[in-house]
This record gives C-alpha cells, sequence and structure tokens, in this order.
C-alpha cells in the first residue's frame, strides 16, 4: 500500500471539500447551513512569522495570546492544513466558520478552539474549505482526518488543535472467565 498523499488542497478537493476562500470573503460564500468539517489551510510554505499578541477576542475574559515558543513549538513542519474542525448539533457549518471569522476578528464569538491561526502574521491568506455531511458522520470524519494529519506528521496535531478527542476504545463484552 503506498502512502498516503499529504492533505493540500487538491487532496482536500478530491474528497469533497469546497470553498477555499479567506475568512474574510466567507460572508459571500454559500457556506452550507448543515453539519459537516472544515479545515483551515495555509498555501505558503515558508516558515511562520507569528504575532506577538492574538487579535482574537478575550473569551470569558481569557486573553488568547501565547507565546512566540509555544506557537513555534506547535507549528507542523511542511503540513497544509493548520487547522480541522467540525459543525454539528445545533450549529451548522456556515455558523461555525461564522463564528471562527468573527473570534478572529476581537469578537466575542465562541470559538475558543483553533485561536493559534490568529497569531500567525498571514492569518488575512488562510483559506477555509468545508465538506457537508450528515449530523452522525461529522465527529467520526473529523476524527478521520486528524487521525489521518497524525499519521502523515508522526503523530502531530494540526497547529491550531490543541487537543485530540481521540476515539474511544471499543467495549468489550463480559469476561467469561
Amino acid at each position: 500500500m503506498s502512502p498516503r498523499p499529504e492533505l493540500t488542497r487538491k487532496t482536500l478537493t478530491d474528497r469533497g471539500f469546497r470553498g477555499f476562500v479567506p475568512f474574510r470573503e466567507l460572508r459571500d460564500s454559500n457556506v452550507p447551513t448543515g453539519h459537516g468539517i472544515y479545515v483551515v489551510i495555509r498555501t505558503d510554505a515558508s516558515p511562520p512569522s507569528f504575532l506577538p499578541t492574538n487579535p482574537a477576542g478575550h473569551l470569558k475574559g481569557r486573553d488568547p495570546s501565547v507565546t512566540a515558543d509555544k506557537l513555534s513549538k506547535a507549528w507542523v513542519e511542511g503540513a497544509t492544513v493548520v487547522y480541522i474542525g467540525k459543525a454539528a448539533g445545533q450549529d451548522g457549518l456556515n455558523q461555525r466558520v461564522a463564528d471562527y471569522r468573527r473570534h478572529g476578528a476581537g469578537f466575542l464569538a465562541g470559538h475558543w478552539g483553533g485561536r493559534y491561526i490568529w497569531q500567525l502574521a498571514d492569518s488575512d491568506a488562510l483559506l477555509v474549505a468545508w465538506r457537508p455531511m450528515t449530523e452522525d458522520d461529522a465527529g467520526e470524519a473529523e476524527q478521520d482526518l486528524i487521525d489521518e494529519f497524525k499519521e502523515l506528521h508522526q503523530g502531530a496535531l494540526p497547529f491550531a488543535n490543541l487537543r485530540n478527542n481521540a476515539r474511544k476504545a471499543p467495549e468489550t463484552g463480559p469476561s467469561l472467565g
């Protein structure tokens, strides 16, 4: 079996992702209102530069800024995908990525996860893409994509994914012993 290709705009497009628009253009992008997964990609292959402070909203009084050292440690060299998320439950893709955009613009929007991207000096050039799906599939599809990313990058999470919603081990039946 050949190794999986890097997660790029082309491989994501081949898998049904659409959009690939900068955050500032999301309002005019007809993002679907249903459930699904979304990614944020950085097309510039040069090493990142980090802002000293994060312009994102201070959710519940918390400052989203972290040190350049912490950001450097989270950076995944050679990766295009910098964040993987899902929209399930009451929030559809349109609302979820709108919250993400609003949070990055300094508003109090409920999207604390993924906040590292706003400290990238070129965050205005990041692209958002989405793939609609049924509600039941969104969480599993998000984890599948995170697992694939980790497989491609020696166990590292995407830059702005700060936690791994690892799958629960399958339950086994009662012991017969």
